[in-house]
């Protein structure tokens, strides 16, 4: 997911409930709605083990697990379909997984703020404490950061509007310079022309000397 490039379903997988009962198999006994299509992206995205055998057998099918009452997914089930390089991985039951969204902490005290403030490493959305030099904490921060990073991206075609528009003011000072320097140069050829007169300097005389009286 770098560089922009964010799958159209991703949004869906992240905004759907899981683990719910299927309503078209209530007596069944595999009927929680785990599984998720990333070629179907329907409103409805959770589904059953029956719907599956039913409606998506040949669609590509990724199943969402529970770890402390939050959504997780195998990375063994990502890998091939979305770049997940700058998120933190777990090891759960032998298997790697990355959650789907960010999860709750308290701020500001607790045990969660002085792990974020202790640790190396932090979420750059979230702030959780991370374990390894990852950049964020879930597949739902990490969605949040591309869409920071895309809205302070500044496009190339304004940087070079500015250039040139730079361009133009510094062409434009140029020849207004040229027009004062030949002022100038009109300005001396005419002093040189008219020469002004010369200054008389003029020696105030001295009146005669007095001496003092004698008493």
């Amino acid at each position: 997911m770098k560089g922009g490039m964010v799958p159209t379903w991703l949004e869906l997988l992240l905004a759907t409930q899981f683990f719910a009962i299927c309503t078209n198999h209530l007596s069944s006994t595999r009927n929680e709605c785990n599984l998720f299509c990333i070629d179907c992206e329907e409103s409805k995205g959770a589904f059953c083990y029956y719907c599956r055998s039913r409606h998506h057998s040949t669609h590509r099918v990724i199943q969402i697990r529970r770890s402390s009452y939050h959504d997780v997914v195998r990375v063994a089930e990502l890998k091939d379909i979305l770049d997940i390089s700058d998120v933190q991985t777990y090891v759960i039951n032998s298997a790697t997984v990355v959650f789907l969204n960010e999860r709750p902490q308290h701020r500001g005290c607790g045990v969660s703020a002085i792990k974020a403030s202790s640790s190396s490493y932090n979420c750059e959305i979230c702030n959780r404490a991370l374990l390894d030099p990852f950049r964020f904490c879930s597949l739902g921060c990490n969605l949040k950061g591309i869409k920071e990073d895309m809205r302070t991206t500044v496009p190339i075609g304004d940087i070079i509007d500015y250039t040139r528009k730079d361009d133009d003011t510094d062409s434009s000072n140029t020849s207004g310079n040229s027009g004062n320097n030949e002022e100038s140069c009109s300005d001396a050829d005419y002093c040189k022309d008219n020469p002004s007169p010369p200054r008389v300097i003029r020696h105030r005389r001295k009146g005669i000397p007095r001496r003092a009286p004698f008493f």
